[in-house]
């Protein structure tokens, strides 16, 4: 909750409790003055913080108790007398919507995603990427060329001026709101949460050049939900780029004010038979998987001067890292099949087109949720589903053989990178959003099971050291402490690379 917030809260939790205690006959004077003290608050919040739809209550309440204290004020005399019940009635329900208001502020704070650590300042800049040789298979028309969205994190000289909102582009908020099933107005707050990046800082001269490290948001995700985790490893010397995979995200919007939604999931229907729904699968993340070598071609222009940016020449292309979360993680593994890439990190993501070709003979990590695990824990074990958890799942035995058979693919696929030095982990007391900034959001999510026990907080710092020690491990031939073994300080991360 920031300053101005809590203060506006308290001004009329004070200005309710003047009015159920001063008597009739006194004077008004108290009144009047809580009514204006509230009022300042709400006028400093508004032009310092930014008004919001959560505080809707106050904002009504310190501009009607205001105008009936100065009308008062004025006339020199008090409200006219009401019955006593509907007085109380009154106070009572004034009294639940400020607490109502105070439990909103506390679902939906503008929170701050966490400092980054590294020695370096972080800069951005956002790069609008068309695809000449690639129709667009996924928008309403397609009939245009495909076209990206990318964000970059680098490491910055010392920026100047305000950092860069966490989302940019307010409009999408909406859709984001609607991809969660809420109204469309529940994360406006969010333009008011801010990042750690200046915006088109110059690139840092403390070095030369730095590895680039491409990221792939999850389906219904976006670029902007990576931010933390590109702040940090910027902040640790990497130019990082985030895809937002155009019609695979909550929203996009594009410099002209175009906004595409969320469209892959028409891929998916709930009438589907396991093969279909696995064949659409594939098939989008094929897409994928051409959107991060279209992208890595794009960066390899920007370093020639082909394509004018701050970023000309001052890339590592011989070190190339890649990782993604969910679908972005399976997208990550199938594009460092791609030579130019060295190594890379799914983050909670089974993968796709496991039958199109052998394994990955690469340093790959994998980091699973809790949740996750379990289910790859159960392939290991050879252990079925019974009857009643086949009925509590809503699924059948036939479908389950299944994905159990593809699991054991995968299992192999893991299996083939960490002969190459990759790791296989998973984070006790963690869900699938953990690996992402939703868990920022709100701490209701973790109520509904959508983030697990683990602190927001504390899942960010876990994912960043080892996301950053493996990086330094195979883009600049340091670190790789954490890749040795279990760690006293992160007791929460398993190491099940031995089980397989």
């Amino acid at each position: 909750m920031r300053l101005f917030e809590l203060l506006l809260i308290l001004a009329n939790t004070g200005l309710l409790a003047l009015t159920v205690l001063l008597k009739r006959g006194q004077s008004r004077i108290p009144v009047f003055m809580a009514s204006g003290l509230a009022l300042l608050v709400l006028v400093i919040h508004w032009a310092v913080e930014g008004y919001r739809i959560q505080l809707f209550f106050p904002y009504a309440m310190t501009i009607v108790s205001a105008a009936v204290a100065g009308y008062s004020c004025i006339r020199r005399t008090g409200p006219a007398k009401a019955p006593r019940f509907l007085l109380g009635s009154a106070y009572a329900a004034i009294a639940v919507m400020l607490v109502v208001t105070a439990g909103l502020m506390y679902a939906f704070p503008v929170f701050k995603l966490p400092e980054p650590t590294g020695k370096f300042k972080v800069g951005t800049q956002a790069f609008h990427f068309v695809d000449p040789n690639r129709k667009e298979t996924f928008g309403e028309s397609r009939q245009g060329k495909r076209e990206l969205m990318v964000q970059v994190w680098y490491p910055a000289q010392a920026g100047t001026g305000r950092h860069a909102p966490f989302i940019p582009d307010t409009r999408i908020l909406r859709d984001m709101a609607s991809a969660y099933g809420l109204p469309g107005f529940t994360f406006q707050h969010l333009k008011y949460v801010s990042s750690h990046a200046y915006s088109e800082a110059a690139v840092s001269s403390a070095q030369t050049s730095y590895p680039l490290i491409l990221g792939n948001p999850g389906n219904g995700s976006s670029r902007f939900l990576h931010t933390s985790q590109a702040e940090y490893l910027a902040s640790h010397g990497y130019i990082v780029a985030v895809i937002d995979h155009t019609y695979n995200t909550f929203a996009t919007e594009f410099p002209d004010g175009r906004i595409t939604t969320n469209t892959t999931d028409e891929l998916f229907s709930p009438g589907d038979d396991y093969r279909t729904g696995r064949d659409n699968r594939d098939k989008l993340g094929q897409v994928l998987t051409d959107d991060v070598s279209f992208v890595l071609d794009q960066f390899e222009l920007i370093q020639s001067g082909n394509i004018p940016s701050l970023l000309q020449g001052r890339m590592d292309l011989r070190h190339i890292g890649v990782f993604g979360h969910s679908i972005g993680g399976a997208a990550a593994y199938d594009a460092a099949y791609d030579p130019r890439i060295t190594a890379g990190i799914d983050l909670d993501g089974g993968l796709y087109r496991l039958r199109d070709r052998e394994a990955l003979r690469k340093p790959f990590l994998f980091i699973t949720s809790d949740s996750y695990f379990d289910r790859l824990k159960r392939v290991l074990d050879n252990r079925d589903y019974t009857d009643a958890e086949l009925k509590r799942m809503g699924s059948t035995r036939e479908w389950e053989d299944q994905v159990t058979e593809d699991k054991r693919l995968e299992l192999e696929r893991m299996r083939g990178t960490a002969d190459e030095g990759g790791q296989v982990l998973y984070l006790d007391d963690t869900e699938h959003l953990n690996f992402t900034d939703v868990q920022f959001v709100s701490p209701v999510f973790k109520l509904l099971g959508i983030t697990g026990e683990i602190a927001p907080g504390r899942a960010n710092s876990i994912i960043h050291a080892y996301m950053l020690d493996f990086f330094d491990m195979y883009l600049k031939n340091q670190g790789g402490i954490l890749m040795k073994g279990p760690d006293h300080r992160y007791p929460e991360v398993k190491f099940a690379t031995p089980l397989l």
